[in-house]
Formats: structure tokens, sequence, C-alpha cells
């Protein structure tokens, strides 16, 4: 993906940070969002489906409950995020109905995304709001999602969506024009990376920042979002949004922010991409260097017989992780058993499964189908 093919996306997620959408009191900057707005608006006019991901609902929260800060304690967090969102909501519907456009609100927390049929059901929904010309507004679902308002963040639930409804662009907007790196020679000046194809180990280690009282994302944070898109063949940029027409610049092709494009399509079939990135692990299967080998080079199913250990606990159809005797992670799938009964048919044949269980429902311990390869090429 070249910044002369941006303008090809059709259908793109912006995901707006906290710090761009608030002033430095906390509250929120309708200046600026309305220019975030019209940039948008006009997309949807050129034929553009825009899906805008956007934080802000606890600082809306604050400002309309006069709080002298961000509080601390979850249980007002949550009051600032219900308060909050609806202030949010409405600022956006008074902003694009300023040019003509209408938005639906679509609030969601993980265990949406993680239900197979939750998961489609928010597809469908977005979709339909897409046809039907409306911009559909995501956020976290703060009064219920406890562990997210202390620990997450928009990035990953933007990077999500990007999947969920195979958007072809994400837009990281935030106040840092892309990722950094120092200027060897040069002290503590540094330089915009203004392409990357990969976001390996070498590129985490430039991210800096974890967020501030305001916000609870960070360069880290995008980077990760950002990787995972580029995994299925998509793109996404790192840009700051505080500058004007940022959105029209990108997509006319200037030269803003950071853009990671992944080298060659690696397009995953929707089911393979639930199972890779909406899901939890809940365990982890150790499989010796045959099975590596069945798996990574010949497209199988993982047998019970390449199994050589189990960790952690889990039931029947839960998501677990395969690694190799090393420790690395190469695919994640659907078990087909609980952990009790793999750590019993570990090692032996197929055959051999009903004289050890009194049942063999499944041959495989992870069928192909429901398992999806991290590392090496996926097999069709």
């Amino acid at each position: 993906m070249s910044r002369n093919e941006l303008a090809k996306c059709k259908r793109l997620v912006i995901k707006v940070g906290t710090r761009v959408l608030v002033d430095r009191r906390g509250r929120p900057d309708l200046d600026r969002m309305r220019a975030l707005v019209e940039q948008m608006a006009a997309l949807r006019a050129g034929g553009y489906q825009v899906i805008l991901v956007s934080s802000g609902a606890i600082g809306a929260g604050i400002e309309a409950l006069s709080l002298a800060r961000r509080p601390t304690a979850l249980p007002e967090l949550q009051m600032a995020a219900a308060v909050g969102q609806s202030k949010l909501m409405a600022h956006y519907d008074a902003l694009f109905g300023e040019f003509g456009v209408a938005v639906g609100q679509v609030l969601l927390i993980h265990s949406d995304l993680k239900d197979r049929r939750r998961h489609l059901n928010a597809r469908n929904t977005m979709m339909a709001l897409l046809r039907n010309g409306i911009v559909p507004v995501v956020n976290e679902n703060d009064v219920v999602a406890v562990d997210e308002i202390r620990f997450g963040d928009n990035d990953q639930l933007a990077s999500l969506v990007t999947m969920l409804v195979d958007a072809d662009l994400l837009l990281l907007l935030s106040t840092t024009n892309g990722l950094r790196a120092p200027v060897p020679g040069e002290g503590k000046r540094t330089r915009r990376i203004p392409f990357l194809s990969k976001i390996d180990d070498e590129a985490l280690a430039l991210a800096w920042g974890k967020g501030d009282q305001l916000s609870t994302g960070g360069m880290k944070t995008k980077l990760e979002a950002a990787r995972s898109v580029v995994e299925v063949g998509g793109a996404a940029i790192i840009a700051d949004g505080r500058k004007s027409d940022v959105i029209k610049d990108i997509l006319s092709g200037k030269d803003v922010g950071t853009l990671f494009g992944h080298p060659g399509p690696r397009i995953l079939a929707s089911k393979k991409r639930w199972i890779a990135f909406f899901q939890r692990p809940t365990g982890h299967l150790i499989i010796d260097e045959g099975a590596e080998r069945a798996i990574l080079r010949q497209g199988k199913s993982l047998l019970p017989i390449g199994i050589r250990a189990v960790e952690g606990q889990f039931g029947l159809g839960a998501t677990v992780n395969i690694k190799n005797e090393e420790g690395k992670l190469i695919a994640r799938g659907l078990a087909e058993y609980t952990s009790d009964e793999i750590a019993t048919i570990k090692g032996h044949r197929t055959a051999e499964i009903p004289k050890l269980l009194g049942d063999r429902p499944y041959d495989e311990v992870i069928h192909r189908d429901n398992m999806v390869l991290l590392q090496g090429e996926e097999k069709k």
C-alpha cells in the first residue's frame, strides 16, 4: 500500500483519541470536533464509508458533572462515562447534522465481539448503517467494561472494528504525527518514520508514552492496533489529529504521519480472523517438531499424538494457543476437547481415543478449519 493508493480505500475507520477531542482543561473542544466532522462529512459526500471510533466520553462527563479532575475510583469513572456518553453523542449528532449526515451510536465490549453470534450481529448492524449512509459512532461501553476503563483504550477497539467491517484503512488520530525514531549522533532529536511494512520488536521499542490522566492509550497500543490490521492485509496510519485538514491530506496522498502497510496480501477468512484477533486464549498446547511441521508446512490439523503438554484449564470450544517446544507461538485455534481430555490423550494416536476417553467425537484436537497460523503463511 502506497500513499497514492489511499484514495482507493473506500471504507475507513477513524479513531480519534481523547487528547485530540478535549482542551487543556479536559473539556470537549467543539471547534476541533467540528473540523474533524467536516472532513468526515466531506468523505461521506464523496462516496466513502466512514466509521468513527471516538474516545472522550469520560472527558465529556467530567465537564457535565463540573468535576475538577478525572476520577480515579471505578464507580466514579463509570458514572462520568454514563453521563458523558450521551453528551458526546449529542455533540456528534449536532455537528454531523450541520452537514446533513445522520449518526448511529454503537457501544461495544469485548464479549460482544468474542461471542460469534453477537460478533456477526454487530457487523450486520454496522453494515446496515453504512449502507444507509449513516456514520456509526463507536465507543467502548465503559459503564460495564470495568477492565477496559482500568487498563484498556480505544486503539484496540478500533483495530477490531476495522477487521469486523472489512475496512480498507484505519486512521489513528492522536497528538503525535506518527512514529518517531532517534537521529543517530544528534542527542534527543528524533525523526518521523514515514512508512513501515512490518511492526516488529524493534518498532515497538520506539514506542513512548502510556497515556495520561485523561487518555489511557499510548504509542505502543497504537502500534499493536496497526499491526493487527496490517496482518490481515489492511493499512493503518498514525497521525496528528490536531492538524488542520489531516484526514483530507491523508486521503490525497500527502506525506502525513506514519503509514503501515503489508508488503503482500494476507487476507484471512472472517472466521479465522475472529479466531486470531477477537478471542482471548484460555490455555496453551505445546506440540512436538513433527506436529509443528505438519501444521506450518502441510496445512494439517492438530492430532493428539503431536501434543507434548497442556497448560491451563479450559472447556470444549475454548480458544487456545499452539506453541512449539521452544515456547514460540505458531497458531491459535478452537479446541475440540477439554484441557483434561487433551491431557489424557496427548501423545496417543487418534485410534486410541475411544479406549482412553470412552468415546471419540473428533479425530483432531484442533481441526485445520478452526485454526489460524500466527507464524508462516496461512494455507487456503
